[in-house]
């Protein structure tokens, strides 16, 4: 794990966002501070409408926050316009979802170098890439199957070669094994343990599921918009 040494590549502080108005507005993070590091898996666990999704969204840019300031890797995002904050997710940040949001018309390869296509690298350059990571995620001989041919375990480990293709120096998954079995989801875990997780890289994990909270390096613990605490994870799980 990172030994914090270096700057963080995730620093959110004082981070506010509510919805609707007057009578009706809701809370929902309500000052925040976070920093995550290069290197390290850090599990986000609470209560359902916690926040711990809108915090993932702020983070990603895809939310605007109400107050605060979030920077990733050195970027104040505050100061990206719409457009550029959209090229600057592309480029440096991969999702994983609880749904595997495959396309259901294209094969396995093709799904993996969607990302690629999007930056306008060539498509045999692209397809290339996609074996590569669909081998790293133990799925190179699943290349040609469509989606509705593979198990839920093998879609969402497509979704993560996906997420992962353009190296991104952020990976943000959300449940990312709320969808499968005990065991799929442990294979998943290790998945992003063993491929996704590397010295350059940020790995975000939302999850309820005790059974995978031994991957993690940090655990946060998000409720009624705050963050309560933050501690390292021994490998048994406990913190």
């Amino acid at each position: 794990m990172n030994d914090h040494t270096e700057p963080a590549a995730v620093r959110a502080r004082g981070i506010v966002k509510s919805f609707g108005t007057g009578d009706t507005k809701v809370t929902v993070l309500n000052g925040i501070d976070l920093d995550i590091y290069l290197g390290e898996m850090l599990l986000l666990v609470g209560e359902s409408g916690g926040g711990k999704t809108t915090l993932l969204s702020a983070i990603a840019g895809i939310l605007d926050i109400d107050e605060g300031d979030i920077d990733v890797l050195g970027v104040p995002l505050s100061e990206l316009p719409a457009g550029k904050r959209t090229t600057f997710r592309g480029q440096t940040m991969g999702f994983v979802y609880q749904q595997f949001n495959l396309l259901p018309t294209l094969t396995a390869v093709e799904n993996v170098a969607v990302p690629l296509l999007i930056q306008k690298i060539g498509r045999t350059e692209a397809l290339r890439r996609a074996r590569v990571m669909l081998d790293r995620v133990g799925l190179g001989d699943r290349a040609e199957f469509l989606p509705k041919n593979l198990s839920g375990g093998q879609q969402q480990r497509v979704a993560i070669a996906r997420a992962l293709v353009n190296e991104p120096r952020l990976l943000i998954c959300d449940e990312p094994t709320a969808a499968l079995d005990g065991p799929n989801g442990q294979k998943i875990m290790e998945i992003l343990r063993e491929v996704g997780r590397s010295p350059s890289r940020s790995v975000i994990v939302v999850t309820h599921d005790s059974r995978i909270f031994h991957f993690g390096d940090r655990m946060a613990h998000l409720t009624d918009g705050r963050i309560v605490s933050i501690e390292p994870i021994t490998r048994e799980g406990t913190a």
